[in-house]
């Protein structure tokens, strides 16, 4: 998705005036909010106004308090302004083995996860309208599925957790950019089943192989594939990952 991030960086501009920052350049992988280096150590995160899903990015960041994601400095939510740690040297896992992208996934992941309620939303009132807004061949079925299944509410979740979202910081490495809700913690799984941004998620062996590791960390098998069904409705268009979802309960 492309946006018009011409008001946010203006919003960047005034913020980074009143707080005395000196903005380095944009970040180029921040589609949906201006993002730009503060020094060596620090970046300064504007959301675009239409990005709902990250309304309460700064209260995830303020509940996990640097541990396994960056740590926030300041915010000013009105004006969906936030001063982050920077992760340095700021390399995703994208680059690296299967086995130990997804070890590092299930750390990060598992120290996220908190029992938490407001002031986070909760995800499955938001998910008919997602499927309603984005109707794909699997619409149908993931609507069903839906219809049946009771989702949870008790867990803060990540919201978009993939590789390109967990950065190496010195020796240990951090998630950025949640887009936090109230769900069950295998909500999260989606995102991670489809990526790196040059990865197709067409290999039923290799996606199993990743559930499995969830699973062993403690969620539950089904629940990640009911999950993964629904957010795939909405979130993929892609025939051949369409196919491979509408198998993935049998």
């Amino acid at each position: 998705m492309t946006v018009d991030l011409t008001e946010t960086e203006r919003v960047a501009r005034e913020i980074a005036a009143e707080w005395g920052l000196t903005l380095g350049e944009p970040f180029a992988m921040a589609h949906v909010s201006y993002v730009a280096a503060v020094g060596a150590d620090a970046v300064l995160k504007v959301a675009w106004a239409g990005d709902d899903e990250s309304l309460d990015e700064h209260a995830a960041l303020e509940l996990w308090a640097g541990d396994a994601a960056v740590r926030l400095h300041r915010a000013d939510p009105a004006r969906r302004a936030l001063l982050e740690e920077r992760a340095v040297p700021g390399d995703d896992i994208s680059d690296l083995s299967e086995d130990e992208a997804t070890e590092i996934a299930v750390d990060i992941e598992t120290r996220l996860w908190r029992r938490a309620g407001a002031p986070f939303r909760r995800v499955a009132d938001e998910v008919p309208r997602w499927l309603d807004n984005n109707v794909t061949a699997l619409t149908p079925y993931a609507r069903e599925l839906w219809n049946a299944f009771e989702p949870g509410h008790d867990w803060l979740v990540h919201g978009d957790f993939h590789h390109h979202n967990i950065l190496r910081h010195g020796s240990r490495y951090v998630a950025i950019d949640p887009k936090p809700y109230l769900s069950d913690r295998e909500y999260d799984l989606f995102s991670w089943l489809r990526n790196p941004l040059d990865y197709r998620m067409t290999d039923r062996e290799q996606t199993d192989r990743r559930i499995a590791a969830f699973v062993a960390a403690g969620l539950d098998d089904r629940r990640i594939r009911i999950w993964t069904i629904v957010r795939g409705a909405f979130l993929t268009d892609d025939p051949d990952e369409l196919a491979l979802l509408r198998t993935l309960l049998d």
